[in-house]
């Protein structure tokens, strides 16, 4: 008891530390360096895509007003998302174009259309639900990557799936002339174990069985759709966890009778309080630790090369990501800390070439970047709205002589021009030296701070970030000279001009 108590103290101690507003006149340096002229990887144009739970679109069990979890789920039953509301095509036509994920947990147990079983407590997504969806998606430019039920939670029967119910569904969808760009067989599968029990958890080799039969399934009525696949889940520290058991993605890939669009993963840099499995904790001062934010470089080198052995014609891409396992971290998740990991890890997913990155989630628990009861957007998706005005498809390597500054550079998202994205992790401002050419080349730029990290408003070059009369837009800010200084805990988007060769 005596520890523990050491151990909140502690806590408190860091938590209290990081929101004392720091000195002005503390200044470190960091020297930036371009790694040659030519683009290192390109991205899609739908980049930075996001997800809602199928708990929330079908009204499942859900996180928020809850402190548990129950085999990967919430504990609180919650009705089915409205997906009618003009505020939210608002909120998500600033964001678009983009994928659309439909998935998590219960994506496993859900029925589709009808309930088999007659059990009042079942989920099911029903037909109105799923054209709602589908208008939804067509008002607001978006691609659908849709999670189809697996559902084997015994081991006789994995390598048997036969996807009977899926095919009412895709009946369904081709008479109604529905749009699924992506296909995915189950969610998390390799964590099974802990979320359904460890005689649930599928092998590899019977997992690959399955995918084969599942594309068989989805290429005689969608011919044209892209299948992603196996969509692990990672953790810090951890990777893909426990060797054999749920280490499947290489013995996966290679048992694969057909080539494979899109090899996903799925990855939090924390977890929440609720999540059964903690490697690092969801903690105010993990947040701007930058060594928090490496583990996403080193498995996204692993998904590469595995890809490049085994699939190499095959995109990479996260499918999943949000700040905290199991629904975001209350009073954190929400908030400005919560910010520097999304921005970082765009650009360095950018970098390190994956073609997609999927948020979890648009709306819907602590990490929403869509408050589900106000509809009111968190710091993230001013964040998310600013990388959609600024940054293009193009990616440039640039790097950082410290690891608080982080950098990278992008095409502009308009013109002939770059963006450079600087983020300050650090408690005081920070001079940075870049090279003669590109420091003459920025023309001005859009800066993001807070009050505090705690804060849940954030202001663009010194101006509340807000909708006024339900617009917002970047000429509504006065864009801000650059002065080589970054203040404490800010992110910074800094237009340039094409460099004179």
């Amino acid at each position: 008891m005596t520890d523990l108590l050491i151990e909140k103290s502690v806590a408190r101690y860091r938590q209290i530390l990081l929101l004392i507003r720091p000195s002005p006149s503390v200044c470190d340096k960091a020297t930036l360096t371009l790694q040659g002229a030519a683009p290192v990887a390109e991205v899609d144009s739908r980049y930075l895509s996001f997800s809602v739970d199928i708990s929330v679109l079908a009204g499942g069990f859900w996180w928020e007003g809850t402190n548990d979890s129950r085999r990967g789920l919430g504990t609180l039953r919650i009705p089915p998302l409205k997906l009618t509301s003009a505020k939210l095509d608002r909120l998500v036509d600033l964001l678009g174009p983009a994928y659309l994920r439909i998935g998590g947990s219960e994506a496993d147990k859900i029925h589709y259309f009808d309930n088999p079983d007659g059990d009042p407590d079942a989920l099911v997504l029903t037909k109105p639900q799923w054209d709602e969806l589908h208008a939804f998606l067509q008002r607001n430019d978006l691609k659908l990557i849709f999670t189809c039920k697996y559902g084997l939670f015994k081991r006789e029967h994995h390598g048997r799936w036969q996807g009977t119910e899926l095919q009412g569904l895709l009946d369904y969808s081709k008479e109604q002339a529905y749009r699924i760009d992506v296909f995915e067989l189950g969610n998390e599968l390799n964590a099974y174990w802990a979320f359904h029990g460890v005689m649930s958890q599928p092998r590899a080799i019977n997992l690959a069985r399955d995918y084969n039969r599942f594309y068989r399934v989805i290429r005689r009525d969608f011919p044209d759709a892209k299948i992603s696949g196996p969509g692990s889940a990672f953790w810090p520290k951890l990777g893909e966890t426990v060797r054999p058991i749920s280490n499947i993605t290489p013995r996966f890939l290679c048992n694969l009778d057909f080539k494979l669009d899109i090899v996903d993963w799925h990855y939090y840099p924390f977890q929440s309080d609720r999540s059964p499995v903690r490697t690092r904790s969801a903690r105010l001062h993990h947040l701007v630790d930058p060594k928090s934010f490496e583990y996403f470089r080193l498995y996204s080198q692993r998904l590469n090369a595995l890809r490049d052995r085994f699939q190499p014609q095959a995109a990479v891409w996260t499918g999943e990501t949000g700040s905290a396992q199991c629904g975001g971290q209350p009073e954190l998740s929400d908030r400005w800390v919560s910010t520097f990991w999304w921005a970082d890890q765009l650009g360095m997913g950018a970098r390190m070439g994956q073609q997609v990155m999927v948020r979890q989630s648009l709306i819907g628990g602590d990490y929403g970047m869509i408050a589900r009861l106000t509809l009111k957007p968190r710091p993230d998706y001013w964040l998310s709205w600013l990388w959609g005005q600024l940054m293009g498809n193009k990616v440039f390597a640039i790097d950082s002589s410290s690891p608080h500054i982080r950098c990278y550079l992008h095409s502009a998202r308009e013109g002939e021009g770059k963006t450079l994205l600087l983020i300050n992790l650090a408690e005081h401002r920070v001079q940075v030296d870049l090279e003669e050419s590109l420091l003459a080349s920025i023309r001005g730029g859009y800066e993001m701070t807070a009050k505090t990290l705690s804060s849940r408003r954030v202001r663009l070059n010194g101006k509340k970030l807000r909708f006024n009369g339900g617009r917002v837009a970047l000429e509504h800010f006065e864009p801000a000279s650059f002065t080589s200084q970054l203040p404490p805990y800010s992110v910074g988007f800094w237009q340039c001009d094409p460099i004179a060769k």
